[in-house]
C-alpha cells in the first residue's frame, strides 16, 4: 500500500501484507525458528545486513520473522511512525524502550503515575544499574522543567494514566524533554492508537501492551515499539535480539487479526463507557466516577484537545472504603474481576489489592489510589446490561 493512500480503518484490514506464492487471504503464519541460505555466501551477506534482491533479511526468529513483521509493518502504519519492533508482551516493550538507550550515568524523569510494573522498571531497575531517576507530578509542566538535568536522556509517561486516567500534556513535555536534549517516551495503552497519536504531539517513542484493546479478545501477550527508523534499527533491535523478548509469530498472527476489528471495538467500547460514567455519575454509594469524557474530571479540557475520544476505561471511587469495594465486586454478575484491560469482556478490579499492590500505601494515596478505587474496563456487552449489573452492586455496598 502507497504512504498515506487509505484512511485508518482500510489500513487496519490491509497494510503490511505478505503473501507468498500460494496467495492465501488471510496473512499467513511462519512457525520457523529459523531461515535457510542458498550458498555460504547469502548467509555471510544475510549476517552482514545485506538484504537479497526481491526478498527480506530474515535470519532468525529472535531477530525477526515474516509474521511478526506484518504485525510490525502494519501498527507502524496505523501510528504513522517510520518503524515499529514487536516484543513478547507490554512490559517487554516499556523495559527494551528504556534501557536500549540508558546506560549508567544517565538520568530518566517519569510521570508518578505509572503502571505497577511500570514504577518497577523505574524506582527499582533503573538504579540498580546506575540509571539516577526522577518522578514528577505529570500534571505539573514546572515539575518537569525543574527536574531536567544536562545528564537527562529520557522522559516516560502514560497518559491516561493507570488506574486514576490522570491527562498529561504530551506535546508540552515533550518540548521540555527536547530543550533538554532528551527524547520522551508515552505509554499510550490507556487511549490506544485510535484515539491518541503522541508522535503526532511531538514524543519520540510510543509503547503499547498489544495484550490489551489491540488482540482485544484475551487471548494473547503481546508488546511493541514504535519510532524513527534509526531509534528502532540502531537502539531497539540490537538490545531485543541480544535479550530475547521476541514476539511469536502465533502471537503476532492474533495481534493482526485483532488489528482488522480494532477500530469497530473500541469504538463500541467507548460508546458504551461515555454513556456509563454519564449513567452512573451521582449513583447511590458511589463517591465519584474518573472518566476524561466528564466534565467534572480535572483535565477534561487536555483530553479534549489531545485525544480523538476519551477511551474504555473508567474508574469507579465506592464508599466504604476497600471493604466497599470488595462488597460491590462481589456482587457483579455480568462484569467480570480481572486485572486485564481493553476486551471484549468488560472486567474490572482493585488496583490497592492488584495492579498497585506492591507501592507503599503512602505513594498509592498520593496518586489517588484509594482503597475504595475500582478500574473498569468497558467491553462489548449492551450498555444497559452493564449498567443494570453496575448499579444492582452498587445498591447492596
Amino acid at each position: 500500500m502507497s504512504d498515506n493512500a487509505y484512511r485508518p480503518r482500510t489500513r487496519l484490514v490491509h497494510e503490511g501484507h505478505r503473501r507468498s506464492d500460494f496467495g492465501e487471504t488471510s496473512e499467513a503464519i511462519y512457525l520457523t525458528q529459523g531461515f535457510v541460505y542458498p550458498d555460504a555466501e547469502a548467509a555471510e551477506a544475510r549476517f552482514k545486513g545485506e538484504v537479497p534482491e526481491g526478498g527480506e533479511g530474515f535470519i532468525y526468529a529472535r531477530y525477526g520473522n515474516p509474521t511478526v513483521a506484518m504485525f510490525e509493518n502494519r501498527i507502524a502504519a496505523l501510528e504513522g511512525a517510520e518503524d515499529a519492533f514487536a516484543t513478547a508482551s507490554g512490559m517487554a516493550a516499556v523495559n527494551a524502550a528504556l534501557m536500549c538507550q540508558l546506560r549508567a550515568g544517565d538520568h530518566l524523569v517519569a510521570s508518578r503515575a505509572l503502571f505497577g510494573s511500570c514504577l518497577y522498571i523505574v524506582e527499582t531497575l533503573c538504579p540498580r544499574f546506575g540509571i539516577d531517576i526522577t518522578l514528577v507530578d505529570g500534571t505539573d509542566l514546572d515539575q518537569w522543567r525543574d527536574a531536567m538535568r544536562p545528564e537527562t536522556k529520557a522522559c516516560f509517561l502514560e497518559t491516561p494514566s493507570n488506574p486514576t486516567l490522570e491527562i498529561i500534556d504530551i506535546r508540552a513535555v515533550a518540548e521540555i524533554a527536547h530543550e533538554a536534549g532528551a527524547r520522551l517516551v508515552v505509554d499510550n495503552v490507556f487511549a490506544t492508537p485510535m484515539f491518541q497519536h503522541p508522535l503526532e504531539l511531538g514524543a519520540d517513542i510510543v509503547v503499547y501492551s498489544a495484550t490489551k484493546h489491540i488482540d482485544g479478545q484475551g487471548r494473547c501477550l503481546g508488546g511493541v515499539i514504535l519510532g524513527s527508523e534509526r531509534f528502532i534499527r540502531e537502539e531497539v533491535e540490537p538490545f531485543v535480539k541480544h535479550t530475547g523478548p521476541a514476539l511469536s509469530p502465533f502471537n503476532a498472527w492474533v495481534m493482526l487479526k485483532g488489528l482488522e476489528t480494532l477500530a469497530l471495538r473500541v469504538n463500541a467500547q467507548t460508546d458504551s463507557a461515555e454513556a456509563l460514567a454519564g449513567a452512573i455519575s451521582g449513583a447511590r454509594n458511589l463517591e465519584r466516577v474518573l472518566y476524561p469524557g466528564l466534565p467534572c474530571h480535572p483535565q477534561h479540557n487536555l483530553a479534549l484537545a489531545q485525544m480523538e475520544r476519551p477511551g474504555t476505561i473508567l474508574s469507579l471511587e465506592v464508599t466504604g472504603g476497600q471493604p466497599g469495594a470488595f462488597r460491590f465486586l462481589n456482587a457483579l454478575k455480568l462484569i467480570r474481576i480481572s486485572n486485564n484491560l481493553g476486551d471484549a469482556k468488560s472486567l474490572v478490579t482493585h488496583p490497592t489489592t492488584t495492579t498497585h499492590q506492591r507501592l507503599a500505601e503512602e505513594a498509592r494515596l498520593d496518586l489517588g489510589i484509594t482503597p475504595g478505587l475500582v478500574r473498569l474496563s468497558v467491553g462489548l456487552e449492551d450498555p444497559l446490561d452493564l449498567r443494570e449489573d453496575l448499579e444492582s452492586a452498587l445498591a447492596v455496598v
